[in-house]
């Protein structure tokens, strides 16, 4: 087997290095986190890890790790998230928008709101410039509307 990156990868290598990670504060709880650092790194331009690590609201140690890639058989962006916090993997399947700057990665996951259901989510990547991106989750409500439930602003170190 050779793959061979796509021009579907190249957007993602925009990505690549090392981010000081700010969120915003919770529209649920007005609280915002310590900033978080996060380091993308390439595995031969096929796969791109996102290795997040920082300081949790209670005070403990949080980490995560993405993983994102292009399958060109789909023509989708496919991709992982976990983090130390929680013990759901987060598949993703996404698409970049037509702006050319917004990647969204659709997922299910549990329902926070309701115990042992699961919901709909998207993580939104947007590149602002260079060395600014924006992530923004959001979950699907139960009439079919998309409620933001976190960001965060990237800056690049």
């Amino acid at each position: 087997m050779k793959a061979e990156s796509q021009e579907e990868h190249r957007w993602l290598e925009q990505l690549l290095g090392e981010w000081e990670v700010m969120s915003q504060p919770s529209t649920d709880t007005g609280q915002s986190q310590a900033p978080w650092t996060e380091n993308v790194r390439s595995m031969q331009g096929l796969w791109f890890v996102c290795e997040g690590q920082g300081t949790m609201p209670d005070g403990r140690i949080g980490q995560s790790l993405m993983t994102l890639g292009f399958n060109p058989q789909t023509n989708r962006y496919v991709g992982t998230w976990v983090g130390s916090m929680m013990t759901h993997m987060w598949i993703y399947d996404g698409v970049l928008e037509d702006d050319g700057k917004t990647l969204t990665l659709d997922c299910e996951g549990p329902d926070f709101d309701r115990p042992g259901r699961s919901a709909r989510y998207q993580d939104v990547i947007t590149l602002i410039d260079a060395d600014h991106r924006r992530l923004t989750a959001r979950v699907q409500t139960e009439d079919g509307n998309w409620k933001e439930i976190m960001a965060a602003e990237y800056r690049r170190r």
